[in-house]
C-alpha cells in the first residue's frame, strides 16, 4: 500500500539479464531519471568490463552515478547511501517517480533500508584477514564466511575479497552474521519502493552471459584491463573480468583460459544473485523477451498508470 507521495522503482535481476534496457524503458514511460546502484559502474575507467550504459543509452534517459568516480577515489557504501539519498531528494522535487537500477544488491539495500547501524571497519581485524588472504588465498576467506554467515555467502560476490573482509570483520566485531545485522538495520524512508525484476531460464541467462563476455573482448576489454593493470590492487578492480585478465598478464594463465574463467565466474555470480532474489517476496517479474505491452500490463497491475 502506498504510504508516501513519491515512488522509487528499483529494477533488479542477475548480471546480464537486461536491467539497463528495462530501466530506460520505465524511465521514458514516466518521463523521469535513473539512479545507478551498480558499484562497479561508478568508475569511469571501467566502461567495457562493467557493461556501462553506452552514449545512446545515457542519452535515452538521464543517469546518475555512472562514471562519476575514478578508481583512485576512496568510496564506500556508506558514502553512496548519503549521496544517493541526497540525489533522490533532489529528483523527487521534480518527479513523482524515480528509477533505480544496478547489480549491487548491497547498494540497493543501502538506499532502500539503510546501513547506518553497521560498525566501521576494525583496522586490526582487517589486517588479520588480509594476512589470511595473503597466506592462504581467497578460498580460506570464502570458507570462513560460509561457516560464519551462510545466508550472506549465498548472495555475496565471493570472488571479491573486499566483500569477504567486510562481512568477516562485522562478524568478528559483533558476533552476529552480517546478514542478520542488515535485516535489523531498516530505516524508514520518505518514499515508497516497488521492485521490478526480469527472469529467464538459467540456461538462457548463462548463454547471454557467455555472449556478453565475448562482446566485451571484441570491444577491447583486454586493452582496458592492461591500462588498469598498474592499479590492480585497487578495490574496484578486485572483481570478475579484471582479476582473470591480470592473471593472464602475469603469465599465470593463457588468454583463452582467462576468458573462460571470466565466463565461469560471471555465471557463478549470477547463480548467487538468482538464489538471493528468489528469497525476496517483493519483486514483480517480467519474463526475458517481454514486450512493451507486457511492461504496460505490469505497470497497470501495480496501479502505477493513471
Amino acid at each position: 500500500m502506498k504510504q508516501n507521495n513519491k515512488l522509487l522503482i528499483s529494477v533488479v535481476g542477475p548480471t546480464g539479464i537486461g536491467k539497463t534496457k528495462l530501466a530506460i524503458e520505465i524511465a521514458q514511460r514516466f518521463g523521469t531519471e535513473i539512479v545507478s546502484c551498480d558499484a562497479r559502474q561508478f568508475f569511469k575507467e571501467m566502461p567495457i568490463g562493467t557493461a556501462m550504459p553506452d552514449e545512446e543509452e545515457l542519452a535515452a534517459a538521464p543517469h546518475h552515478f555512472i562514471a562519476n568516480l575514478s578508481i583512485q577515489d576512496d568510496y564506500s557504501i556508506g558514502k553512496y547511501e548519503k549521496d544517493a539519498l541526497n540525489k533522490l531528494d533532489e529528483l523527487f522535487q521534480k518527479y513523482e517517480v524515480v528509477i533505480m537500477v544496478g547489480g549491487s544488491g548491497m547498494y540497493e539495500r543501502a538506499v532502500i533500508d539503510g546501513l547506518d547501524k553497521l560498525p566501521e571497519a576494525n583496522a586490526e581485524n582487517i589486517k588479520k584477514l588480509e594476512a589470511i588472504l595473503e597466506s592462504e588465498g581467497i578460498a580460506k576467506l570464502q570458507e570462513l564466511l560460509k561457516e560464519a554467515d551462510p545466508l550472506y555467502y549465498d548472495k555475496a560476490d565471493t570472488e571479491n575479497p573486499r566483500r569477504l573482509l567486510r562481512a568477516l570483520d562485522i562478524f568478528w566485531q559483533t558476533g552476529s552474521p552480517y546478514s542478520e545485522l542488515l535485516n535489523k538495520s531498516r530505516i524508514e524512508r520518505n518514499f515508497d519502493v516497488i521492485r521490478i525484476g526480469i527472469e529467464s531460464p538459467r540456461e538462457v541467462l548463462y548463454d547471454r552471459i557467455n555472449r556478453r563476455v565475448d562482446i566485451m573482448m571484441e570491444k577491447g576489454l583486454l586493452k582496458e584491463a592492461s591500462l588498469l593493470y598498474p592499479f590492480r590492487e585497487k578495490t574496484a578492480l578486485q572483481t570478475v573480468g579484471y582479476s582473470e585478465l591480470f592473471k593472464y598478464m602475469d603469465g599465470e594463465w593463457t588468454l583463452d583460459f582467462a576468458v573462460e574463467e571470466i565466463k565461469k565466474n560471471s555465471r557463478r555470480y549470477s547463480k548467487r544473485q538468482l538464489t538471493w532474489y528468489r528469497k525476496a517476496e517483493d519483486i514483480h517479474y517480467l519474463q526475458l523477451g517481454y514486450t512493451g505491452e507486457d511492461l504496460e500490463k505490469l505497470l497497470q497491475q501495480l496501479s502505477l498508470l493513471k
